[in-house]
């Protein structure tokens, strides 16, 4: 498969083997439209109106491989329902649908229950067919090409796993003797500072690394850190580790983590669209931790087959208890206290959703994958908000209970 910059007019890079043309080349509505630059998202310094211009074609920031759909989509069946009932409230104040939609700058809203659509709105000009960035959500979908290569034997000694043997140019920095699974779980005690907004945080000197698109120069960035504590001790969030394990799958598994997600489930999962993702350099390794543009509905897919206990028609995609893993609070060691973070997945962080064992892929300006088992329920989310800060007038989560519950109660179940 080919990679290159968008090609204008085009979505995402053009794969010129295939033998007809893909999904890929047709025009994208949004292509002519102004966009700002990443340095701009990242410190928060876009206007309304061009961040959701720049959101829906983040595919022109950097070079992209795409991440090919098949021929048959995944029906999603459709089942509406009204949201009008729902009220989620905030700092003693109380919130329906269309205050959650205007104040949290929510820019795509899909509610599927028992694998049927009940609910999806698009707002800011976007449609079905509008990708969107996913920023961190890329996190949860790394961490499940991981499960999926330990699933495929392509990495034998599992979660025990040494970063350095699959990562040889961290051999001797401060990932000696850090694991895989300390690394799913971002303890591996090498310091860091995630700051987006601060030009001069670890998160930025990342971001420049990938803006001076040169094979490799992100792992340097990470092979010169310290170590702050023992490996598996301390959780400390870093997209920089994201970065490492996608190097890491990406030499297990011998091949473009795009082509080995479309091989293993864009494809066979039936997504709608092809999506593509951000590459460290041209035809280079993909950006661990941001940079993946998906429709909505696929989104949403990917949070039905997290829910279907990472299966595909009864066969399952991923190691034996993996999702039920990945995506449950951990004690770290020397910890008395759980850790409400799994292998780059969000553990529930309000009361309903966690007596629900509910999770979520989370990624800044608001993007939301929200997965509850217990309830046959998935919420995906694009959302606009003006900065990465987390500074969202309603929690995510919080709005997500209240949509559970309504559900809940227009179908007599318990609220």
């Amino acid at each position: 498969m080919t990679s290159s910059s968008l090609q204008p007019g085009f979505a995402c890079s053009v794969d010129a083997s295939r033998p007809e043309p893909s999904r890929s080349s047709a025009i994208y509505r949004h292509a002519g439209e102004p966009i700002g630059d990443i340095e701009q998202a990242y410190s928060g310094r876009l206007t309304p109106d061009l961040a959701v211009n720049t959101f829906r074609n983040i595919d022109r920031l950097f070079p992209t491989r795409i991440i090919s759909a098949g021929a048959s989509p995944r029906p999603l069946g459709q089942a509406p329902t009204s949201l009008d009932g729902v009220i989620a409230s905030a700092n003693g104040d109380a919130y329906d649908l269309y205050d959650y939609l205007a104040l949290n700058s929510v820019t795509g809203l899909l509610v599927l229950r028992h694998g049927e659509i009940v609910h999806e709105t698009y707002q800011r000009g976007n449609r079905r067919d509008t990708r969107w960035m996913s920023m961190s959500v890329a996190k949860s979908i790394c961490s499940t090409l991981a499960g999926m290569a330990i699933r495929d034997g392509l990495i034998p000694e599992g979660l025990s796993s040494q970063v350095t043997d699959y990562v040889p140019a961290l051999a001797g920095s401060a990932y000696e003797g850090v694991s895989l699974r300390d690394l799913l779980m971002m303890a591996s005690g090498v310091a860091w500072n995630e700051t987006y907004t601060d030009p001069r945080s670890d998160r930025r000197a990342l971001l420049k690394a990938q803006i001076a698109q040169q094979p490799g120069r992100a792992i340097k960035v990470m092979a010169a850190l310290p170590r702050a504590v023992r490996p598996g001790t301390l959780h400390n969030y870093s997209t920089g580790e994201t970065q490492i394990l996608a190097e890491l799958v990406r030499r297990a598994v011998g091949r473009p983590l795009a082509d080995y997600l479309s091989e293993k489930l864009w494809q066979p999962y039936g997504m709608e669209s092809d999506a593509c993702w951000w590459l460290e350099s041209a035809d280079g390794v993909e950006i661990g931790g941001s940079g993946i543009a998906a429709t909505l509905r696929d989104y949403a897919r990917f949070g039905q087959f997290m829910l279907d206990g990472g299966r595909l028609d009864g066969q399952p995609l991923l190691p034996e208890g993996w999702v039920d893993e990945a995506t449950r609070p951990t004690t770290l060691v020397g910890s008395q206290s759980p850790l409400e973070y799994g292998y780059m997945w969000w553990t529930a962080w309000t009361e309903p959703s966690r007596r629900d064992r509910a999770f979520a892929a989370r990624g800044i300006h608001g993007q939301l994958i929200y997965v509850n088992p217990a309830r046959d329920i998935v919420i995906a989310q694009n959302a606009a908000a003006p900065k990465p800060l987390g500074r969202l007038v309603i929690d995510p989560m919080v709005f997500c209970d209240a949509v559970v519950a309504h559900l809940e109660g227009q179908a007599g179940g318990p609220a």
